[in-house]
């Protein structure tokens, strides 16, 4: 049986409570029983990450902008996502200690941190200067030292550093990116949100040699990353 990582009673601050909270009554109960993970969930503070005015929604259940403007950081996917999503991505790419990772959309870097807690190397793509310069901040101020912030457009922009174990698309696309897949290494696991609103799949691609494995075991609705391909829904 899973416990617990504390309980209730033994916490006295308020912020701690707050995040106990978030992992026993929202990350826990959405299939993320990795008890490494919860127990990253529980010690990285996801505090750090958000901007000062969102402050007091640093554990709640929902999306963070890291836009002044909300309906901004909505259509440009500047955004945190919902901290059961991160944790359940986290989960299942089951990232090792000798993994090398490349992440697409770093945003406040907090994925980033999440990742460098359990890889050896994290290289992460933001296409927003300022978003990117937050991001390394937050990475510096937070201690890690394996995680690299680029201000690159992970769409478009050569990426020289592969071959990698793992590939996560902090954000949606319409479909799989051909390209990224020829960046995982023999065995690598790339892990993407796919679809449109308001249906999207959670979807996993392990590459075997010269085959590709898919998965999608849960249904997310999150954001655009920007510039990647957008074949037409219809077919005639």
């Amino acid at each position: 049986m899973n416990m617990p990582l504390n309980t209730s009673a033994d916490i006295c601050d308020p912020t701690e409570q707050a995040r106990y909270n978030m992992v026993e009554q929202q990350i826990r109960p959405w299939n993320v029983l990795d008890e490494a993970v919860l127990e990253l969930l529980a010690t990285v503070r996801r505090e750090e990450f958000v901007p000062p005015a969102y402050q007091g929604a640093a554990f709640i259940d929902t999306q963070i902008p890291l836009n002044p403007s909300v309906e901004e950081a909505e259509r440009l996917g500047q955004v945190m996502l919902a901290p059961r999503v991160d944790a359940r991505m986290l989960q299942d790419l089951q990232v090792q200690s000798t993994d090398r990772v490349l992440e697409i959309g770093a945003g406040s870097g907090y994925m980033a941190a999440l990742l460098a807690a359990r890889a050896e190397r994290v290289v992460s793509l933001e296409i927003v200067p300022e978003l990117a310069e937050f991001a390394r901040e937050n990475l510096r101020s937070a201690g890690v030292n394996n995680a690299e912030v680029r201000q690159s457009d992970g769409a478009l922009d050569p990426i020289p550093d592969g071959p990698f174990d793992v590939i996560l698309l902090s954000g949606s696309v319409a479909e799989i990116p051909q390209r990224l897949l020829g960046l995982l290494r023999d065995g690598g696991r790339l892990g993407a949100f796919v679809g449109h609103t308001p249906m999207m799949r959670a979807t996993f691609v392990r590459r075997q040699g010269d085959r590709y494995e898919t998965t999608q075991p849960w249904d997310v609705v999150v954001p655009r990353l920007r510039h990647f391909p957008e074949p037409t829904r219809f077919k005639f």
